[in-house]
């Protein structure tokens, strides 16, 4: 007796359960059979898609259900790869983006005109349509240099920013010959494009990040962050719709609109990547390989010939456009097969069109049979360019970012930095600022998910007691929370002493910690007596980076951090390690670094910037004397660094003593973070070895060169 018999099942599956549990169980296990065949699991979905859907064993249908979660997952893709976007590299190469968005749509126009005219013998309108086609490309690609960290790359930039001018161009394309085909262009019809366009993007580019800021600022709840997002995306998307765009376009602007306010490290960033990878990206696979009907190859020539030329067509322009990018920027030939890789792949535009194009109706055959602007075998054809397009794109760009990552670490790390590890403690105490002081730390470490993240209760060895263990056990398992949330472990360690400070001391020397990061309650100011404690303690025994935090809002909603720098800092030996911190401040959030100091300092930073380039400005000041006056530069949405010294050291300034008045003063209102550099004399010295330097060994003398300086910098900025 059948199986399915005796269970009652029939197919297609109706049983919505059971349809969901089919679709989780091709989603696991596919990676893991198509890595023993180095297989990219894009491709491996898509043949899944095949095999479950309606043309293969028919034990799903594409139905409604299918459908959006598809769209989901599509709008997600568009979605990500703005929102992971290097915004500084990216403005770096606006106009190298916009250059190969040209080729990579000129190229593929011209070449499907003429060969849909002259091979395929379409008409000339029809053939434009379809040459629109091969230009337009969708990032199905782009998880792969995601997971692999390189989607930062000044190609993957060039390339994410080319996609989205190609497939504006490409819609646009479509809605003019669909518009032309119904007698619709006329000058109404141009001058509502334009407004419709102008609206929706101002819209999303001024007033979503505002909006965004202020939900942020408010609502800390990690649940209702993530659906305030995906609410953002939806709507903005349904706004592009309204426009008469496709809505992909306006999932991508809504990244773009609020990548400042979403860092890479942030617990939020790791959630909306996980669901995208886990569920909804790998059903929009799915779903596109439910519509591919190989059988129809079989029973029809026309259609094997139109599958062909579309699908060299397609390929060799894309790959022409890449070619001629690389050659006009000089990049490598790694560089060129990423660009290709992401370029190359047709789908959600390219299945928009066709299907439009395809619902055209230009009249009745004298069979009564409908004539439309692209036939049968152009919609089949279609669908077998995608997978094959898609299946070549994942090689090309699964090789080129694995030989990526590898030039990386040949070029990037020095000898030994393997073994290097950050340990990074952090004193809880107030549960209300456990979540910013643990994302903070995860923000200006040097690799976001290496590295040891430390978490210290003191308990007063005279007030011991049972409420205050358990107060401790609780700070420590919300700390653990929010570091996992970024893919990060933190130990708990819970610690009797004397005091804050004796315990603090203890914890540094025993775990050999290499940064410190203390929290202050938002709503207090900073006393005399906590910096003298603190430098009587804590920092003439420990030599370790050590930044005092307190914050006001949302360290992601934090537009500018201000960095006042004092005189000769550069000659402090722990100058190099601070800067790295502050620097990865701006790498990982966004906020824009505005450093004040002398020229010497700025010049040598502006060295350092060119080489490490984020949104960055340098201004020269010396009245530090006057050091009020720069108070009128200070904004309401401002993080605000002071970088501090020691008595007898190159960079004291008298005035450091009155920074605690001046912040309870004039800068109540803002977060703030006072630096106090590792100097050496405080803890025991080892020898500097130029050839391999440790990260956070103390050196034996202070900088007095730049290019030395710029090489330590330099060394410390290692790869995400």
């Amino acid at each position: 007796m059948d199986l399915l018999t005796v269970f009652n099942i029939t197919l297609p599956l109706t049983n919505p359960v059971l349809i969901f549990s089919v679709i989780l169980f091709v989603i696991l296990f596919t990676p893991i059979l198509l890595d023993r065949l180095s297989i990219p699991h894009l491709i491996g979905l898509i043949i899944a898609g095949i095999l479950i859907g309606p043309y293969g064993f028919n034990l799903i249908t594409r139905d409604s259900s299918i459908v959006l979660f598809g769209t989901v997952g599509l709008l997600y893709i568009m979605f990500i790869s703005s929102l992971e976007m290097d915004m500084d590299e990216f403005r770096k190469n606006t106009g190298k983006s916009s250059l190969f968005g040209f080729y990579t749509f000129l190229v593929p126009m011209v070449l499907g005109t003429l060969t849909s005219f002259y091979l395929l013998k379409f008409s000339w309108i029809t053939s434009v349509l379809l040459a629109s086609m091969y230009a337009s490309n969708t990032l199905i690609t782009y998880p792969i240099v995601s997971k692999l960290g390189i989607a930062k790359t000044r190609a993957v930039n060039i390339s994410i920013g080319a996609t989205i001018i190609t497939t504006v161009a490409a819609l646009l394309v479509l809605a003019i010959i669909v518009g032309m085909t119904r007698g619709e262009i006329t000058p109404a019809f141009w001058i509502r494009m334009a407004i419709s366009f102008l609206l929706f993007g101002v819209v999303i580019i001024f007033v979503f990040p505002r909006i965004g800021r202020w939900f942020f600022k408010r609502y800390h709840e990690s649940v209702g962050q993530y659906i305030f997002v995906l609410g953002m995306v939806f709507l903005g998307s349904f706004l592009s719709q309204l426009a008469g765009i496709e809505p992909i376009v306006g999932a991508f602007l809504v990244g773009m609109s609020l990548n400042k306010l979403i860092p890479a490290t942030s617990p939020l960033m790791n959630r909306i990547e996980f669901v995208g990878n886990a569920l909804f990206i790998p059903i929009f696979l799915i779903g596109v390989g439910m519509l591919i009907d190989l059988r129809s190859f079989l029973t029809d020539r026309n259609t094997i010939v139109v599958a062909l030329v579309m699908t060299v067509v397609a390929t060799a322009a894309k790959w022409i456009a890449a070619w001629m990018a690389q050659k006009t920027f000089k990049y490598s030939a790694t560089e060129r097969g990423l660009m290709f890789g992401l370029t190359n792949s047709q789908a959600a535009s390219t299945l928009a069109a066709v299907l439009v194009g395809y619902n055209v109706i230009l009249g009745t055959a004298a069979d009564g049979t409908p004539i439309r602007l692209l036939n049968d075998a152009v919609l089949n054809g279609t669908v077998i360019m995608i997978l094959i397009t898609c299946t070549i794109a994942s090689f090309v760009t699964q090789k080129s970012a694995q030989q990526t990552v590898l030039g990386e670490i040949t070029t990037d790390e020095m000898p030994g930095e393997a073994d290097m590890e950050e340990k990074v403690l952090i004193p809880l105490g107030n549960i209300d600022n456990v979540e910013e002081l643990v994302n903070l730390s995860v923000t200006v470490k040097s690799n976001a998910r290496s590295g040891v993240l430390i978490g210290l209760n003191i308990i007063n060895n005279m007030q011991q007691n049972l409420a205050a263990e358990k107060n401790a056990l609780r700070l420590m398992e919300k700390a653990q929370k929010v570091a996992s949330a970024t893919e990060n472990t933190l130990l708990p360690l819970v610690r009797y002493d004397i005091n804050l400070v004796n315990g603090i001391s203890s914890v540094v020397k025993e775990n050999k910690v290499t940064d410190l990061i203390i929290g202050l309650h938002e709503k207090r100011g900073i006393t005399d007596t906590f910096l003298g404690d603190l430098t009587n303690g804590i920092l003439n025994t420990c030599n370790t980076t050590t930044l005092i935090y307190r914050a006001v809002q949302p360290l992601s909603t934090i537009r500018r951090t201000i960095v006042y720098v004092p005189d000769n800092a550069e000659k402090e030996i722990g100058f190099p390690y601070w800067l790295v911190k502050i620097w990865n401040i701006g790498r990982n959030t966004g906020s824009d670094l505005i450093f004040y100091g002398a020229a010497e300092i700025m010049q040598l930073l502006q060295r350092i910037h060119f080489k490490h380039p984020v949104t960055a400005e340098f201004r020269t000041y010396n009245d530090w004397d006057n050091f009020l006056a720069l108070s009128k530069e200070v904004r309401r949405n401002d993080n605000l660094v002071f970088v501090l010294s020691r008595k007898d050291y190159p960079s004291y300034h008298p005035l450091m003593a009155q920074i605690p008045l001046f912040i309870n003063t004039y800068f109540s209102t803002q977060s703030f973070t006072l630096v106090f550099p590792m100097q050496s004399g405080v803890a025991e010295e080892v020898q500097f070895n130029a050839t391999s330097p440790s990260m956070y060994e103390p050196l034996s003398g202070a900088f007095d060169k730049g290019d030395d300086l710029l090489r330590i910098v330099s060394r410390l900025f290692r790869k995400k």
